[in-house]
């Protein structure tokens, strides 16, 4: 996905690619035995919260990554936890590399 986050003003304007990972943790076992998508996370909504997350620039992806962890844990209560890896895509640092990140683990202290 494009977005504008680093610390350099070229980033800010020209933009760059991202590669966003993201995994879940909650309790399934509902949806396991109703087979309704009422009774489990829509991974439209979870896709269109990071989409919105991308959207606004920051200079930090760990800055990123925290707003996006946050803002899932407090739509969705019931999830136990956060996976999530935000990768620059051939960022300009100089460097032969495919990309450049973090990965970020948050524990839903409330479901605990």
């Amino acid at each position: 996905m494009r977005a504008c986050h680093g610390v350099l003003p070229q980033e800010r304007v020209v933009g760059g690619d991202f590669e966003v990972s993201l995994s879940v943790e909650y309790d399934i076992s509902r949806a396991m035995a109703t087979d309704d998508v009422a009774d489990t996370l829509s991974y439209a909504d979870l896709s269109d919260l990071v989409r919105r997350e991308m959207a606004v620039p920051s200079n930090l992806l760990e800055h990123v990554a925290g707003r996006i962890a946050r803002a899932i844990v407090q739509r969705w209560p019931e999830v136990q936890s956060v996976n999530l890896s935000i990768t620059k895509l051939n960022p300009p640092m100089g460097a032969d590399c495919d990309g450049a990140g973090v990965e970020l683990y948050l524990i839903n202290d409330k479901t605990q």
